[in-house]
């Protein structure tokens, strides 16, 4: 296998920083039709969420989210494993448990070799084997870019779903992972990122969230939410604002 091929030399940015900023997503979208919206529809795109959430009984609703990004790691095993984290840890910060994953490949395949692409969708594969589902079928494409990531399908019983517009004034802040894995990316690209620095940037971004659906559980529990792509300070006025709190309320 040829380990000298750098996938990040593909990208144009970095795994979830690619994402089309919050206000600019909402131009886009602020004169689209309003569509079909069920009432069975629990989560949709109102609360920027992790995950939609289709109630289909009185204990179970569909918990579906998707998750794909460039290489932030030239590591292909480490990439996929990367990516698979990102998507099945939505399903548990709605609060719910995983149940099957569909992978999404875009490879420029006449540019990477076949056995790096096979090791992208191993550490895929590794991530899925670790929260006890499989990979149910998926879709690829040759692409300029390479792109990885899954489709995460589970459940969620509708009376622990959490919302990010749950939070309330006074809720304190619990962190279930170390802040800052944006500074070892941004060291790893700059050639300035030691073996320790890696290990723990790796630790921390294959780490699923699967406390998510115990806490879910707890009545003292408000919102939860996966802390990815514009890191918390990114992600927290998003819930003082669908959670309609000021942000003096952020600070108690």
């Amino acid at each position: 296998m040829d380990m000298k091929v750098r996938l990040t030399q593909f990208s144009h940015g970095g795994g979830c920083g690619c994402k089309i900023a919050p206000g600019v997503l909402e131009q886009i979208l602020a004169k689209s039709a309003p569509g079909l919206v069920p009432k069975q529809l629990l989560v949709g795109i109102e609360t920027a969420d992790d995950a939609a959430v289709y109630q289909i009984n009185d204990t179970q609703a569909i918990v579906a989210t998707t998750d794909f990004f460039m290489p932030i790691v030239d590591d292909p095993f480490d990439f996929g494993a990367i990516a698979a984290t990102n998507a099945i840890s939505d399903v548990y910060a709605m609060g719910g448990q995983p149940l099957f994953a569909l992978a999404l490949v875009a490879m420029p395949v006449n540019q990477i070799p076949l056995d790096v692409i096979r090791r992208i969708l191993e550490g895929g594969e590794s991530v899925c084997a670790r929260a006890g589902i499989p990979i149910a079928g998926g879709h690829t494409i040759d692409s300029v870019e390479p792109i990885y990531g899954l489709v995460a399908i589970g459940l969620v019983d509708p009376r622990n779903l959490k919302r990010n517009a749950g939070a309330k004034p006074g809720d304190k802040l619990v962190l279930g992972k170390p802040l800052g894995v944006g500074i070892f990316s941004a060291a790893l690209k700059a050639g300035k990122l030691g073996p320790e620095g890696y290990k723990a940037m790796i630790e921390s971004t294959t780490k699923l969230n699967t406390p998510g659906r115990r806490l879910a559980e707890m009545d003292a529990v408000h919102a939860l939410t996966d802390v990815t792509g514009f890191g918390l300070l990114g992600i927290m006025p998003v819930v003082m604002i669908v959670a309609d709190l000021g942000a003096a309320s952020l600070l108690e």
